[in-house]
């Protein structure tokens, strides 16, 4: 054999290495990897905050800039009915995390926790193989119950009415993650305080039966107008982060949106406070543009991660699975859906308990301390019936009870508890309602008398008998509460 004949095999060798060891180094620079049939997919959960359903392009408002939001249902799937139970951040938040109703998982108050035995989400997931993570605002304790893999506080910024989601974090961990992950980034957008906007338009904004009367009210249009430029520059937030996700991650990567409740119906159950946007996108799985109309609730989030990372989802979670729904089945996963209202624990603190239930049809409320029944709620102690009156005329073109046929008047003008024509509807709903509370351990019951008073233990300026900024109590009743006209909960 010539020279020729031993270097031509040589330098085809040498070669191939080459050309091998090239296409690595080129593959490494790209962080991003191609999809495994069998791996478990990224989960990316986005929040947003006080932010109503009604003010994106995807849900039919053409006048608020929600372009990132609105791309992700045109590659996704946008859900028509869901629901958070309770529209105050610490209690919707809650839902979510943990799988259970507010009253059940324990943080039925602003700012109030959950119970300590609970298992949360990031117990777990973890436990299915996932690193959990919390990107941005927290607003949920004790740390024993949400143990996070890692925790990155929002960043601040100057002459911007809000911090930031922690940008920097997220993508040094998206570059390096070795495990699935199961990531909640939860912006501090668009809660008020809101953008200044000078000369606002009423023309820019789009009108609600809710809120038609406020057309000509110069103090309305000025907020509203803040609130949609906050509502921009949560929007410029989420195309930052999926300008990551995509950089980043494979089509293995399920990527949620959605807003913790609607600042028009703040503390209320009306579906403007409790109706929920909720967009999902997983080009694995789901058909992009697509649309579900089934009840779907945060308390659901949990059970479908679960369900997602392979796990079995305990019998005592009040949520269930809708990986079926996100798999291209139109099945229904909830017959009801149920809401809380809790007015005490935030600063114009008032005793104006509600309770809801709802099917994709009909809702029915029951205000417990309506001014209908609220001679039969006095105790004989001057100073607690001073507070009960109180809540009760706050909210006194209030009800006892309500009714509403959603299909026909979605925005709740019309109430229908006592058209005989729904007398039958009423009692089912009623029913089942009250069943649902005793099963959650409800401080609320069907007795008519019986209104108790909560307190968040230690919390200075939430009591009902100190002032607020936004509520004065005559001095004669001041600091007239004692602990034993409260119910404690002692976990809190």
């Amino acid at each position: 054999m010539n020279k020729k004949s031993l270097i031509l095999p040589f330098l085809v060798v040498i070669s191939i290495a080459f050309t091998e060891c090239f296409s690595n180094k080129k593959q490494s620079k790209n962080t991003k990897v191609e999809a495994n049939e069998n791996e478990k997919p990224n989960i990316i959960f986005y929040l947003a905050d006080d932010q109503d359903v009604y003010d994106y392009g995807c849900y039919g408002n053409e006048k608020v800039n929600t372009t990132a939001v609105d791309r992700l249902a045109k590659e996704g799937m946008l859900f028509t009915n869901a629901f958070t139970a309770q529209a105050i951040c610490a209690p919707s938040r809650s839902q979510v995390f943990t799988g259970n109703y507010p009253v059940k998982n324990g943080c039925f108050a602003n700012h109030t926790a959950t119970r300590p035995h609970i298992k949360s989400v990031t117990s777990r997931m973890k436990k299915l193989g996932y690193q959990v993570v919390l990107a941005g605002k927290s607003h949920v304790k004790p740390a024993s119950v949400y143990q996070w893999d890692k925790e990155w506080e929002p960043v601040p910024k100057k002459d911007v009415p809000r911090d930031y989601i922690p940008l920097d974090s997220i993508e040094s961990y998206l570059k390096t993650a070795k495990k699935p992950f199961c990531m909640f980034i939860t912006s501090k957008y668009p809660h008020g305080k809101y953008f200044d906007v000078k000369n606002p338009d009423v023309n820019n904004l789009k009108f609600y039966p809710f809120n038609e009367d406020k057309k000509n009210n110069e103090s309305y249009i000025k907020s509203r107008s803040g609130y949609y430029r906050s509502i921009e520059e949560d929007n410029t937030q989420i195309e930052k982060v999926l300008a990551l996700v995509d950089t980043y991650l494979n089509e293995n990567t399920l990527f949620i949106y959605s807003a913790d409740h609607g600042v028009s119906g703040k503390f209320t159950v009306k579906d403007i406070g409790l109706k929920v946007p909720f967009v999902v996108r997983w080009p694995k799985v789901i058909k992009a543009g697509t649309t579900s109309n089934q009840l779907i609730h945060y308390t659901d989030v949990l059970p479908t991660f679960m369900d997602v990372a392979g796990g079995k989802v305990p019998e005592n979670i009040d949520g269930k699975s809708f990986l079926s729904i996100l798999k291209g089945n139109d099945v229904a996963v909830n017959k009801y859906v149920y809401g809380v209202r809790t007015n005490q624990n935030i600063l114009n603190s008032e005793i104006f308990p509600s309770r809801m239930i709802r099917n994709k049809r009909y809702k029915y409320i029951r205000n417990f301390n309506s001014l209908e029944v609220v001679e039969q709620n006095l105790t004989g102690k001057p100073n607690v019936d001073y507070f009960i009156k109180r809540g009760a005329n706050k909210f006194k073109n209030e009800p006892f009870e309500e009714l509403y046929d959603l299909e026909n008047d979605p925005f709740e003008q019309n109430n229908l508890a006592n058209n005989p024509e729904f007398k039958l509807m009423k009692k089912q709903l009623s029913t089942d309602m009250f069943t649902w509370m005793k099963a959650q351990g409800d401080i609320l019951d069907e007795t008519i008398g019986d209104m108790p008073i909560i307190t968040p233990k230690g919390k200075k300026g939430f009591k009902l008998d100190q002032d607020t900024p936004r509520r004065k109590i005559p001095d004669s009743i001041k600091n007239s509460l004692t602990k034993d006209d409260y119910i404690v909960i002692k976990h809190w």
